[in-house]
């Protein structure tokens, strides 16, 4: 049994994954809130068990996951499935998904419930592949103000600041949106992505939504309140 969708009505048993990347989330709990609130919710809503949960504190990139180990073994253990809330928070490779594909564990991931997968390769790739992108221009931007003559701290942190403010803007302008969004029923992040390209509602970038770039803002808007 390789990785696959999960019926709902099929699964009770759950043993949760959560990760943040540094000490001081973890400590402070940013972001592990959100991800517990949605993996209960869909435990609840499957009328499931939650056994145990296990929280990481590591970088995505890192393929040593201890407490990961611990939650698989676990649910081989218990014939259980191992949810988690966002994909992302197994993994930011394409080679680290296979790789937990290749286990015979059950995985369901709240956020791409319906997943297949082809879709959850295909997701992990699109990621991988943005990610490459925004540090490949990063890259060239820091070389080309290394040629006028810029000094590459002052550069990185006005980057940094741009980015950051452009991110906060379309958090605000697209948080009644999502909200408006939900409260109709359309709660997956398919079915907001089709809603958002529906309306005409452009990316950050001026493109199409993805379930990637669902995701991002989704995890901005939530971590923001």
């Amino acid at each position: 049994m390789t990785i696959r969708a999960i019926s709902p009505s099929k699964t009770t048993g759950f043993i949760a994954y959560y990760r943040v990347s540094t000490d001081r989330q973890g400590r402070s709990g940013l972001g592990l809130e959100a991800q517990r609130k949605a993996v209960t919710e869909w435990v609840k809503s499957c009328k499931g068990r939650l056994f145990t949960q296990f929280t990481e504190v590591e970088s995505g990139r890192k393929s040593d996951r201890p407490e990961l180990e611990k939650g698989l073994r676990e649910c081989k253990r218990r014939g259980a499935t191992l949810i988690i809330a966002r994909l992302d928070r197994l993994g930011r490779s394409v080679h680290f998904i296979s790789g937990l594909m290749e286990r015979k564990v059950p995985f369901l991931a709240v956020e791409f419930p319906e997943a297949t997968p082809m879709m959850l390769h295909i997701h992990a790739a699109m990621a991988e592949h943005e990610r490459k992108l925004i540090s490949q221009r990063t890259k060239e931007g820091l070389e080309r103000a290394k040629a006028r003559g810029v000094k590459l701290g002052s550069y990185g942190k006005v980057l940094a600041k741009r980015n950051r403010d452009a991110s906060q803007e379309q958090v605000r302008k697209l948080r009644s949106v999502v909200k408006e969004v939900r409260s109709s029923g359309k709660r997956s992040v398919r079915a907001i992505m089709a809603e958002f390209n529906r309306r005409g509602i452009p990316t950050q970038r001026g493109g199409a939504w993805h379930p990637h770039t669902i995701n991002v803002l989704l995890r901005r808007i939530d971590k923001r309140g």
